[in-house]
């Protein structure tokens, strides 16, 4: 069974993606309005009777603005986890269900799955979401591709990927000097050479679409990234996923018999106890 996606934006103005089948679909964050989610979904003629669930990824502001009247508008379950509810003080009037890593879960013919990441929130989880026959994948907000990251990706028919700032931009730009270190830290953001070599390193035979997400608007440029990964994309699609509009609908499909390499799930402590880097 094939998948739908969209990014209904993607950048520190606000985070939300779109995926789901004929049936149901779920959305990644909500961190723009109510009314800006309903207009970009029309817009692509994406129909929010078909969200079942919206997954928050952590607290932050730009993930999570738009969540309790989407929910309580459209009467849409929140999946999220306790210190990020608390870490956000959402107030949220309808269904919340609570999640944990590595247990997926099932809203018809989906499946999403939550795995921990690096990054400086109380309680951060990037998703993967699966029909039968194909994953998308969602990995932003990430201090660095730790294992799990890894792991996930490499199960991915398409994935948004954070290319969140180039290194040259940063360094000379504007920012005070705690900031950007932050930014480029074990629980800041991925460069874009750290995206590409992810990528690069791990992207399976059969991801059709990779989305590069969540650029910053001062420390990175569309065309920077679309230099750095067309020329090795092979048969990957890039797109850039926008901080001001929705992208199109992209189909998602299985075009080939799924290998996926195995890994062995760790326990996820401080980035010096890791064992798999890029």
């Amino acid at each position: 069974m094939s998948l739908f996606v969209s990014s209904l934006n993607s950048g520190s103005n606000g985070n939300c993606y779109y995926v789901g089948n004929e049936e149901e679909a779920v959305l990644i964050d909500g961190g723009i309005s109510c009314r800006e989610t309903e207009k970009r979904m029309k817009r692509v003629g994406l129909s929010l009777k078909k969200v079942k669930g919206i997954f928050i990824t952590h607290e932050h502001g730009d993930h999570i603005h738009g969540v309790p009247v989407l929910a309580r508008k459209h009467k849409i379950p929140v999946f999220i986890t306790q210190p990020t509810l608390q870490g956000g003080r959402l107030v949220l009037e309808g269904r919340v269900e609570a999640f944990r890593a590595h247990e997926p879960v099932k809203i018809g013919n989906l499946t999403i799955t939550a795995f921990p990441k690096f990054h400086d929130a109380n309680d951060p989880h990037s998703f993967i979401v699966s029909s039968p026959t194909v994953t998308v994948g969602i990995f932003t907000d990430i201090g660095f591709p730790c294992e799990h990251v890894i792991g996930h990706f490499q199960q991915c028919h398409a994935a948004f990927l954070e290319a969140n700032y180039d290194e040259d931009l940063l360094n000379n730009g504007r920012y005070p000097y705690h900031l950007k270190e932050r930014i480029r830290g074990d629980k800041g953001h991925l460069s874009n050479k750290q995206a590409m070599e992810l990528f690069l390193t791990h992207k399976a035979s059969f991801m059709t679409h990779l989305f590069l997400s969540h650029l910053s608007q001062d420390n990175n440029r569309v065309a920077i990234v679309q230099k750095l990964f067309t020329p090795v994309a092979g048969g990957t699609q890039i797109i850039v996923a926008s901080r001001h509009r929705e992208t199109p609908v992209y189909h998602i499909r299985n075009t080939v018999n799924r290998m996926v390499r195995t890994w062995k799930r760790k326990t996820l402590n401080a980035p010096e106890q890791l064992s798999l880097f890029v």
